[in-house]
């Protein structure tokens, strides 16, 4: 297992037993969400991890809800939060900051409407993936408004602790694409390849979010984009291979790094091509982020893409942390989904920039991007994956 190179204060975050945020940041939190209440003249706030989706409550509480986490939110009253299963209840105490825990019984949603009632709640808004059946049983007692928007966009501008932990997420992707590289051979399969990209990081806390990773023949290419579960394909001599890898810190924060290397061989000249043309894009996008930013401007510098000839598959621009986030943004070719988003960049918002350059006929294409940090004059690179079109064997990330 490599080293995971972090500066003094990270690694003591990492060192932690299960690490938390300081009270400090989830007072921050917790006030923000006040001001949503208030704009939405909402008196409680239900908050939602169901059927493991959702992480609103770990941001609210610093527990990483598992089947099902419903957590009552005043501000100035203590919460309280229900979590299944029975043997999940006694972690989620002691993870979990200023917040009574108990066991849901199997009836989460019943004890939620309870404590509700008690606390004498009219007006609820919830945050989170309440399924329809368990709304349902809510609006029977009370008036209902979901708060899902407001909430994602509380999670759109980082808080330098957040952005800490992104920095871990991110150190922990890089280890992954690092071992990728490396230890990519002929002969492995595609699941093989995957497994390369899990042991480099859960050793040191990390967990997967996605490692998409493409491999075919530059020759004669049959995918253009790395599918989202790997295949029994073995690696061939005169391959490439391109990937979008993201290890989860604490299962909410993060990196994301995207490269494409070669096996064996230097990249053919379409290839050579796809990825100038995506190093074009990445810097083309990347100067024109800073405070003040305009999706208009970010979209403009992606028409690198289209003068060199190619489109894309996938978003070139994203906002993330905490959740795939706005602005999303694509290219001339291949819009991010109209219309496009009218906001500025504002500093510590993290975006990703992942121009996944491909061919018109989508027989070929490549990986590059990364997660970055947007600051009041420009971006700040997260990772430390080195740049370029990468070869097998090697390693390309800096200490």
């Amino acid at each position: 297992m490599s080293a995971l190179h972090l500066e003094p204060r990270l690694a003591a975050i990492v060192a932690q037993d299960y690490p938390k945020f300081s009270e400090n940041e989830y007072a921050r939190r917790h006030q923000l969400l006040g001001d949503v209440m208030e704009r939405a003249g909402v008196d409680h706030l239900l908050v939602v991890t169901d059927h493991r989706a959702g992480n609103a409550p770990q941001w609210v509480t610093g527990w990483p809800g598992t089947n099902e986490a419903y957590v009552i939110f005043k501000p100035g009253v203590k919460m309280t939060m229900t979590v299944e299963w029975v043997n999940h209840a006694a972690l989620a105490a002691k993870i979990a900051s200023n917040v009574d825990v108990e066991w849901a019984e199997h009836r989460g949603i019943v004890k939620a409407v309870a404590e509700l009632k008690r606390r004498g709640a009219k007006h609820v808004g919830v945050i989170g993936p309440l399924i329809v059946s368990k709304w349902r049983q809510l609006e029977e007692h009370f008036k209902v408004t979901a708060l899902d928007s407001a909430y994602l966009r509380l999670r759109t501008i980082k808080s330098e602790e957040e952005i800490d932990w992104l920095r871990i997420g991110a150190a922990l992707s890089d280890l992954g694409l690092d071992a990728l590289v490396r230890e990519t051979r002929p002969g492995l399969t595609e699941r093989e390849l995957g497994n390369i990209v899990e042991r480099a990081y859960v050793g040191h806390g990390g967990t997967t979010l996605i490692h998409y990773i493409g491999v075919t023949s530059m020759a004669s290419p049959h995918i253009f984009v790395p599918p989202q579960y790997h295949s029994t394909r073995k690696v061939q001599r005169g391959d490439i291979v391109f990937c979008e890898l993201s290890s989860l810190w604490w299962w909410d924060y993060a990196g994301q790094v995207l490269r494409t290397f070669t096996v064996d061989a230097e990249p053919t000249p379409l290839y050579r091509d796809l990825h100038s043309a995506a190093e074009a894009a990445f810097d083309a996008i990347t100067s024109v982020v800073r405070h003040g930013a305009t999706t208009q401007q970010l979209f403009e510098a992606t028409g690198v893409i289209e003068k060199h000839g190619f489109t894309v598959c996938d978003d070139v621009i994203h906002g993330f942390g905490g959740g795939y986030l706005q602005p999303v943004i694509g290219s001339e070719s291949r819009p991010g989904g109209p219309p496009l988003p009218e906001m500025t960049l504002e500093e510590n918002m993290t975006l990703v920039v992942q121009p996944n350059v491909i061919t018109r006929d989508r027989t070929a294409g490549v990986q590059i991007g990364e997660l970055i940090r947007v600051t009041r004059t420009g971006f700040e690179r997260l990772h430390r994956a080195k740049r370029g079109l990468l070869r097998a064997g090697e390693s390309y990330t800096e200490a």
